[in-house]
């Protein structure tokens, strides 16, 4: 929803939203996700004295919305200016107003575009709760990197990577169908077209 919303306010003919889009989208997608972790997880509560719900797990995930929300408004803002203009044209020579338009001509066609990256953003979104072990977690709260760590150090595989081995077969076990997924609407939208 953050995605669709820049991306909106990116293509609006108001000068300031445009402005404060494209300041969002180019400010997170040019600092690390990890950066924005620990921003919101200790910079904000410290700061402001506001702490996310559901403490630096919590701060975690919005920095990850945050993140992931800049790179997703791009791919729709591509997906977007993909659509021909004459689509576009010929909904309005047929009195259809502009945000009309955008709704039910436009947006179903970016859509259909869009789709494969924006499973690919879902992918690495994925991959990118890895970083939240970096935040600490109370003790009911188990990241599975930081799982894995804590068997390394501590478990009955102390000492070795059996446990990072196993944290890296289940990302791959949670990733692999959605790349699958991904090529698998490829080759369907080639089909279509």
């Amino acid at each position: 929803m953050l995605a669709l919303v820049l991306v909106l306010m990116k293509l609006a003919p108001i000068a300031p939203f445009r402005w404060v889009a494209t300041a969002y989208i180019e400010l997170f997608r040019g600092l690390p996700a990890l950066v924005v972790i620990l921003f919101m997880a200790f910079g904000v509560p410290i700061a402001f004295g506001w702490r996310p719900p559901g403490g630096t797990i919590g701060a975690g995930l919005v920095a990850l919305m945050l993140v992931a929300g800049a790179y997703m408004a791009e791919t729709l803002r591509a997906g977007i200016e993909a659509v021909p203009k004459g689509q576009t044209e010929a909904a309005r020579s047929l009195g259809m107003n502009g945000p009309w338009t955008m709704a039910t001509v436009v947006m179903p066609q970016a859509l259909r575009i869009v789709v494969p990256p924006l499973t690919n953003e879902l992918v690495i979104l994925i991959k990118d709760t890895s970083l939240l072990f970096v935040v600490g977690m109370a003790v009911n709260e188990k990241e599975l990197t930081t799982m894995a760590r804590d068997f390394m150090t501590s478990g009955p595989s102390a000492g070795t990577a059996t446990s990072l081995v196993f944290a890296c077969l289940l990302y791959l076990a949670i990733t692999l169908p959605l790349t699958q997924l991904v090529a698998w609407l490829e080759r369907r939208q080639k089909r279509s077209r």
